[in-house]
């Protein structure tokens, strides 16, 4: 695979695993750092061994990278998205891409234009785990897909920082609600259903003293297909989630991995018994860059792990979702 020259902008704890997994991909190197604080840039380069560090215009600009990894706080993400495209570099950016479905179809359309790669980073997309459970979705070895539930939360101890602050859209939804809500979207497309068929049909939820949603349920459908999805930043929940088909049920135990290994196994519940299925596990962070890098060796813009409709899909539903907990 040809070499991809990385420049991470936004130098905090998850560009810490993004980092240190470039030294597990097949092609990536750590070239340089941007932060709006060049001090802190220079000092993550200097510990990640990149050569360049400065500030968002001069890292973007350096004429020594192809791609860059976006991982500043959520509404920064739009300009640097957009400045990196428009310079012709791929661009990796951490999941929620934009805060709202339009800035989100705009992204998509400047990569468009650019002809260079836009890929939201939702990490559990780029797995072994994540194919096969396409897999057995879409040749329906449990069916047609009638019912997923899955929750993704943790508890904060304190009403402080970026979570709770509106100003940097904080809240459960931005922050882990889109792993469920993608989830529900990439179950639906491996089961024939159109990303943009899925409805937010019920939502519940708790907006917090600051104003933001503290934590959230809802109910994704289309035709036949339902998804009950949770999430929190005031409560610990299961990781796991389960998908009901018509002839047998799929239980994945740890749905999303982690920072460092791609979740594993999953059990499929039919007629013959219960079977366990084993992925090979990757490094999560590894494996998105290895698909950016691959998108610029063929030519193309858009991951097949992530594509720019899931990204939109997911982007809508999450607009829906926080209109209807605001509205009470």
């Amino acid at each position: 695979m040809t070499p991809v020259r990385w420049a991470i902008l936004g130098p905090g704890q998850i560009a810490e695993s993004f980092a240190a997994g470039l030294h597990a991909t097949r092609s990536g190197s750590l070239a340089a750092v941007g932060s709006s604080d060049p001090a802190r840039a220079r000092a993550f380069a200097d510990r990640y061994g990149a050569e360049h560090a400065g500030g968002y215009d001069d890292v973007i600009g350096h004429p020594g990278i192809d791609a860059v990894y976006v991982s500043t706080v959520h509404p920064a993400h739009r300009a640097l998205v957009e400045a990196a495209l428009r310079a012709g570099r791929a661009v990796l950016c951490e999941k929620p891409l934009t805060t709202s479905e339009a800035e989100t179809r705009q992204l998509f359309a400047v990569a468009a234009d650019a002809g260079v790669p836009l890929v939201e980073a939702y990490k559990n997309r780029f797995s072994p785990f994540a194919r096969m459970l396409d897999d057995i979705v879409a040749t329906g070895e449990i069916g047609a897909a009638r019912r997923l539930s899955a929750s993704f939360g943790f508890r904060a101890e304190e009403r402080t920082g970026r979570l709770f602050d509106p100003a940097l859209a904080g809240g459960a939804l931005l922050d882990v609600g889109g792993y469920p809500l993608s989830l529900a979207v990439q179950v639906a497309a491996a089961a024939g259903i159109a990303p943009d068929e899925l409805r937010i049909a019920e939502a519940r939820g708790d907006i917090g003293p600051t104003g933001v949603d503290e934590h959230a349920t809802a109910v994704v459908a289309a035709g036949d297909f339902e998804a009950h999805i949770e999430t929190s930043i005031r409560a610990a929940l299961p990781r796991s989630a389960k998908l009901i088909g018509s002839s047998g049920t799929l239980r994945l135990p740890d749905a999303w991995g982690s920072r460092t290994a791609s979740a594993e196994h999953l059990l499929i519940e039919t007629g013959g018994g219960p079977q366990t299925r084993i992925a090979a596990v990757v490094h999560p962070f590894a494996a998105e860059a290895d698909a950016v890098a691959a998108l610029l060796a063929g030519g193309r813009v858009e991951a097949d792990e992530m594509p720019g409709s899931h990204s939109v899909a997911v982007a809508r539903l999450l607009d829906d979702w926080a209109a209807a907990l605001h509205r009470g």
